[in-house]
């Protein structure tokens, strides 16, 4: 460690080491395409980008998650395996530098999904628990599984739940998705070639023709979306244009998203919407119990544990549990993580390994430190 690290840093990794994981460091230059594709649109448009001498597209560390994965993959260890890390991130900030310290673990290969999950909560709380002594720390879950779910009892074609699933944890991304699922847009213009390849559903073809026209233009495919992504969103719109959900169950999903309640309620609750609404959800709601028990299990303080049922993360590698950790009555969160079963595979991992992690804002707990009395 450098000088540079913060002054919390040796209580942290103590703790890491007491958690059993294994201490891993991953290279600050990486390839871009892994974040261009799978991290999302919020942290997409935040990367540093730059190119090797050959090439090849590459970015600063933007996060620890994606670049832990493909050293797992590439080391051939085996599981489960529990990682963590401590060290810089680069990215366009809103607010505070776009240069800072993150520490987290991922959580590799466990089977016992709901065991997992909660040991990623319980390990993020004790972390904050430790560099923030005192201080009352609000924690709120959220389920991607138990939103597709859903999404999928309510008989939405694929398109848009995809589209919907891609829009949790973006409330202005959701809100524009229900706005249009309420009163689907008219048809955009579009050029004679793009509107004939769009309505025959050619996406091979319409991401040629758009690689082509981008080549023409002098705009290169790793400065943002993917000639792929493109094609296969303005399918997917196209698509979209032509549904329209019926009063009933639009009304039963915004009651759905209404529902935040204190965790040890929320299962009731959800069985509740579930009855009330018609929809079959037995599967996920036993998951969504499991892992409720599960946290119970370890100690954490379960007055100040909340679900709510619109709660997302933007990145779009998360497949179940999402959740964050912030002072009581803070407007920023301090931890946050997720579960990502796909993201292995995705990333070249020959076999399925399921995976869940958190990572913690090192600067703003500093903050906190030096406005503690």
């Amino acid at each position: 460690m450098t000088s540079r690290y913060p002054a919390i840093s040796t209580d942290i990794t103590n703790l890491f080491v007491t958690r059993n994981t294994h201490a891993v460091e991953v290279a600050i230059l990486q390839p871009a395409d892994p974040f261009l594709d799978m991290a999302g649109e919020d942290l997409r448009r935040r990367i540093f980008l730059t190119e090797s001498e050959t090439g090849q597209t590459l970015c600063l560390r933007p996060e620890f998650t994606i670049p832990v994965c493909l050293d797992h993959i590439s080391s051939q260890a085996g599981t489960p395996r529990r990682y963590s890390y401590l060290g810089e991130v680069f990215r366009q900030r809103r607010e505070g530098g776009n240069e800072f310290f993150q520490a987290g673990i991922e959580d590799l290969g466990d089977r016992d999904t709901a065991e997992a999950d909660a040991r990623s909560v319980a390990d993020a709380h004790a972390l904050l628990s430790l560099v923030l002594p005192g201080q009352v720390l609000a924690i709120t879950l959220g389920d991607q599984t138990i939103f597709e779910a859903v999404l999928a009892a309510l008989g939405l074609p694929r398109g848009w739940r995809m589209r919907l699933a891609r829009a949790f944890g973006s409330a202005p991304m959701l809100e524009a998705a229900l706005a249009d699922l309420a009163n689907p847009p008219r048809n955009s213009q579009l050029s004679g070639p793009v509107a004939a390849l769009v309505l025959d559903g050619d996406l091979d073809g319409l991401s040629t023709h758009i690689a082509s026209g981008m080549e023409e233009a002098g705009l290169s495919a790793s400065a943002g979306r993917a000639p792929a992504d493109i094609a296969r969103r303005l399918i997917e719109k196209a698509e979209l244009r032509s549904v329209r959900l019926s009063n009933e169950a639009f009304s039963a999903l915004k009651s759905f998203l209404a529902i935040d309640v204190p965790l040890d309620g929320a299962a009731q609750a959800l069985a509740t919407f579930a009855n009330g609404a018609g929809l079959s959800l037995d599967t996920a709601l036993e998951k969504f119990a499991a892992r409720a028990k599960a946290i119970d299990a370890h100690g954490l303080p379960a007055e100040k544990i909340r679900y709510d049922a619109a709660f997302g993360r933007p990145l779009d590698y998360y497949t179940g549990l999402v959740f964050e950790i912030a002072a009581d009555n803070g407007d920023r969160p301090l931890a946050g993580g997720g579960r990502y079963d796909r993201l292995l595979t995705l990333l070249g991992a020959k076999t399925p390994i399921p995976g869940v992690g958190f990572s913690v804002w090192l600067d703003r707990i500093e903050a906190l430190r030096e406005m503690a009395p």
